[in-house]
């Protein structure tokens, strides 16, 4: 491009000088050479743009990549057009090096975003197609895009939240979906006048018959809590990730029937209250 630019410039400087005609001639040259630099910059950011889709580059570090070798890109065509335009490019660069710091005072905000797009692109802490919790404003979803300046979820109900990314790499986050495997705990009360054994059995059938739920893993059935109403049962079983959210529903479900069948009373909250009569006086 460098070497058109000044193939082009050599023609000009040989042509007869006119004093403002000849400024003129190169403003309007200088006009065109942008405009077919700046086709040549997008055409070439198209190919590497298929490429990159080719090698399954990751969408986020793609963005960041193309947007710094098009500004690059366009930065150089403007030195290389002022420079032949007789000014100086030392200025140019300054210039461009003050703009860009009046812009970065401006857009601090901005540039923590993208900095936290560097974050997130570099150290992974997810990626497509993770659910995530961000703990700072409670938001949680599916991830749909990594950008620079935003991450995108999308959540169960079809609600699509963009979160600056100085919000994720400055608060902590949940990866749901992170482990093939998630552990399933379910705790349910109990009346103290039930069988308590039988409860547990009931709760060990109901594992080992899930079609979801992973034989090999660790099972666990235990009294976590003597509680006010109830004692409290809890039982702990592994699922594969995709399969949790229905697992645990199903589970629950299945639950409430069997302990309803065998006579096993799920009590709500409650209080004895016992009236103490007063002597006569």
């Amino acid at each position: 491009m460098t070497s058109t630019v000044k193939s082009i410039w050599s023609w000009l400087s040989t042509a007869p000088k006119e004093g403002p005609v000849d400024f003129v001639l190169k403003v309007i040259l200088a006009l065109v050479v942008y405009v077919i630099g700046s086709k040549l910059i997008g055409w070439l950011c198209r190919i590497l743009r298929k490429q990159m889709l080719r090698f399954g580059t990751d969408e986020a570090a793609k963005s960041f990549l193309l947007s710094l070798i098009k500004i690059s890109l366009h930065i150089v065509l403007i030195l290389t057009i002022a420079g032949n335009l007789g000014v100086d490019k030392t200025s140019v660069a300054a210039l461009v090096g003050s703009a860009g710091v009046a812009v970065s005072l401006a857009l601090q905000g901005g540039l923590s975003n993208f900095a936290g797009g560097l974050i997130i692109m570099f150290l992974r802490p997810f990626s497509v197609g993770d659910y995530i919790i961000e703990n700072g404003e409670k938001n949680e979803g599916t991830v749909e895009k990594i950008e620079l300046y935003y991450t995108t979820l999308m959540t169960v109900d079809s609600r699509r939240i963009v979160i600056p990314n100085s919000t994720l790499t400055n608060n902590s986050i949940i990866n749901v979906t992170a482990m093939d495997k998630r552990r399933l705990e379910i705790k349910v009360g109990i009346s103290y006048d039930s069988d308590l054994q039988k409860a547990k059995d009931i709760l060990r059938e109901l594992i080992e018959r899930d079609p979801e739920l992973l034989e090999r893993e660790e099972i666990q059935i235990f009294v976590d809590q003597l509680a006010d109403s109830a004692v409290i049962l809890g039982l702990r079983a592994w699922v594969k990730t995709e399969e949790y959210w229905t697992t645990k529903w199903r589970m629950n479900e299945e639950i409430k029937l069997e302990f309803e069948q065998n006579n096993i009373h799920i009590p709500f909250p409650q209080m004895d209250v016992h009236v103490k009569e007063l002597p006569n006086r």
